[in-house]
């Protein structure tokens, strides 16, 4: 799943969420598309975190600070 996109990721979130609201799918479906979009839903955010980081090291190096690394500051929660 950590292979998705951030635009993937929010598109089957959308879709589970369509799917949770017609209240149509058997108990056990739900749960399993509900946890699924938790699954996606911390994807999202961290893959958001990630951006949000490398926008501010792209601005750091414009203002002529010293870079450093963040791709391991962020944890894998999505595949938690």
């Amino acid at each position: 799943m950590s292979d998705l996109s951030l635009e993937q990721a929010i598109q089957e979130l959308e879709q589970i969420v369509v799917k949770l609201e017609q209240g149509e799918l058997p108990l056990e479906q739900a749960l399993e598309q509900f946890e699924k979009a938790v699954r996606l839903s911390r994807l999202s955010q961290q893959k958001l975190q990630q951006a949000e980081q490398k926008v501010s090291q792209l601005l750091q190096q414009q203002n002529g600070e010293e870079l450093t690394g963040f791709a391991n500051d962020v944890t894998d929660e999505a595949d938690s």
